[in-house]
């Protein structure tokens, strides 16, 4: 991607690895805790010595961090950043990426915010955050992150927006209207209050919320707007809004998930809507990672004390990301 080559992804969810083996045969994976991975081994896994890797990658779980959830600072899984922090500082790539949730950097959670900016830049990194929209690089997606970019030898350089806003109809247009067989679409209590949720509304979910026939659990929707950018996808409906096509009352599903989410259409996924859901409300978009990663490549490795090796780049991420 973006004129690296790939040496290795780590991951522990069995769905994403299965999904990233059939995309990526030729990447070995490590299938597994990333906390139980030695720099050793992760080197041997490479083929690299440290010091040899051009860019190092990684989303740590976000759970903890998510304006989805309920944003804990005791939650365990924000501690995962050093996992990442401890290989970063034993494989000493030139670069390095790491991408979060906007939460991070949202009230009580700008103190872990500032807290990995120090880890990070203690292993020697010159280090900077910004929040970006990956709606602004090509993605038909409205999806906030927090980008992390470290260089070893040098200053971090960030991609230009694009001019031109990628919309649901770009990406969709041409695509069939996806059927549903959601039981709270069925319920016509539900088909009314649908009715109601203005196109494009993508804070909807607290202000229309569904529930499923004789059930007392639900979940908020917002319904796409043809001429903006899809609301962000979440990895699953109940932890955020559902998404409902624009001029139907359907769910979106299929190849209107992956289109939405920056997937190629020949990029294959492994079981079913949920499953694909998860992987893309889990993922980095990959236009969004492709444009971060040539200008890493054009601006950062071929500048300044850094080497224009622009052939090397291992993975610790969620596969799925790709």
């Amino acid at each position: 991607m973006a004129g690296f080559r790939e040496l290795l992804a780590v991951e522990w969810d069995d769905h994403a690895v299965e999904c990233f083996r059939l995309n990526f045969p030729d990447v070995p994976v490590y299938h597994g805790d990333i906390a139980a991975l030695s720099v050793e081994e992760c080197c041997d896994l490479a083929g690299v010595v440290p010091g040899e890797l051009d860019v190092l990658d990684g989303s740590p779980p976000c759970q903890g961090f998510s304006t989805a959830g309920r944003r804990q600072l005791d939650d365990p899984r924000n501690q995962l950043f050093r996992e990442f922090v401890r290989l970063l500082d034993g494989l000493r790539p030139k670069a390095f990426v790491m991408e979060n949730v906007s939460g991070m950097v949202k009230g009580k959670m700008r103190l872990v915010f500032a807290e990995v900016i120090g880890s990070l830049k203690e292993c020697g990194y010159n280090v900077e955050a910004r929040l970006l929209n990956a709606a602004r690089y090509g993605v038909p997606q409205s999806r906030q992150r927090i980008i992390f970019i470290g260089v070893l030898n040098g200053v971090p350089a960030w991609p230009r927006p694009h001019q031109h806003v990628v919309t649901v109809r770009d990406a969709c247009a041409d695509l069939p209207i996806t059927e549903t067989s959601h039981a709270a679409l069925r319920n016509e209590r539900n088909i009314q209050l649908a009715n109601m949720i203005p196109p494009g509304d993508c804070n909807g979910g607290g202000k229309y919320s569904l529930r499923l026939y004789g059930s007392k659990t639900g979940f908020g929707m917002s319904r796409l707007s043809w001429d903006k950018p899809s609301c962000t996808i979440p990895k699953t409906r109940i932890e955020g809004s559902a998404l409902i096509v624009p001029n139907r009352n359907e769910l979106i599903a299929g190849r209107w998930l992956t289109r939405l989410g920056a997937f190629p259409d020949g990029y294959e996924f492994v079981g079913n809507d949920t499953h694909i859901q998860a992987r893309i409300g889990n993922s980095v978009p990959p236009l969004f990672m492709k444009a971060i990663a040539e200008t890493i490549r054009q601006d950062v490795l071929s500048h300044g004390n850094q080497t224009d090796r622009g052939s090397t780049q291992a993975q610790a991420r969620p596969t799925a990301a790709r």
